[in-house]
C-alpha cells in the first residue's frame, strides 16, 4: 500500500508524511525531492509551475510508486497532486494507492510559509497552489490545522477501517500507462 499526502505547499504533507511513515514502519519519499533543479528555481523565484514543468517530476514520482508497487512496498509519500489529472496519472501507476487531502485554508497556509526558512516553497507561490488546487472528493479529507498526531492518528483510524471492510477491486485489469508521452 502507497498512502499519498496531498495538498497545497505549506498544508504539512511533509509533517504528517514523516510522522506517519515513523508509525507505520513505513518508507517515506517527498516528492518535493523528485522536482528537477529548474522546477525548485523557478518555485524559489515565486513563479508558478505549469503542466510541461510539471510532467517530469510526475514521471518521476509515477515511476517511483510503479517501483513500489511491484515491490509489493509500502511507504508514505507527500507530493502537492493539485490537479485530478495529476492525481489520475498517478494512480494509474499502482492499484494500491490511499489518498490522503490535507485540506488547509490561505490563511493558515500563509502563515505557516512565513515561518519556514529551509524550503524553497514560499509565500510567493500561495496564490498559484490555491488557483491550481482542484479539491479532490473521494479520498480522505483532514483538516489541516488539527495538529500532526491527530492528523496522523486519524489516518491509522481510517486505514484500520479500510482494512476491515470487505475487499473491493484491487486487481486493476489493463490498467493505463502511467506515463503520458507527447
Amino acid at each position: 500500500m502507497i498512502i499519498i499526502v496531498m495538498g497545497v505547499a505549506g498544508a504539512g504533507k511533509t509533517t504528517v508524511g514523516t510522522a506517519l511513515a515513523s508509525r507505520l514502519g513505513w518508507s517515506f519519499v517527498d516528492g518535493d525531492d523528485l522536482h528537477p533543479d529548474a522546477n525548485r528555481e523557478k518555485i524559489a523565484r515565486g513563479e508558478p509551475l505549469d503542466d510541461t514543468d510539471r510532467a517530469p517530476w510526475l514521471d518521476a514520482l509515477g515511476t517511483l510508486i510503479a517501483d513500489l508497487d511491484t515491490r509489493s512496498g509500502s511507504a508514505v509519500v507527500a507530493c502537492s497532486a493539485l490537479r485530478q489529472s495529476y492525481r489520475d496519472r498517478l494512480t494509474a501507476c499502482s492499484p494500491h494507492l490511499v489518498w490522503v487531502y490535507l485540506r488547509a485554508d490561505p490563511t493558515l497556509v500563509r502563515s505557516r510559509l512565513a515561518a519556514r526558512h529551509d524550503h524553497f516553497a514560499t509565500q510567493a507561490i500561495l496564490e498559484s497552489q490555491f488557483a491550481t488546487l482542484e479539491e479532490p472528493a473521494d479520498v480522505l479529507r483532514l483538516d489541516a490545522s488539527r495538529p500532526a498526531d491527530v492528523l496522523v492518528a486519524s489516518i491509522v483510524s481510517a486505514l484500520d477501517r479500510q482494512t476491515a471492510s470487505p475487499p473491493g477491486q484491487t486487481a486493476v485489469k489493463g490498467r493505463p500507462s502511467c506515463f503520458h508521452r507527447a
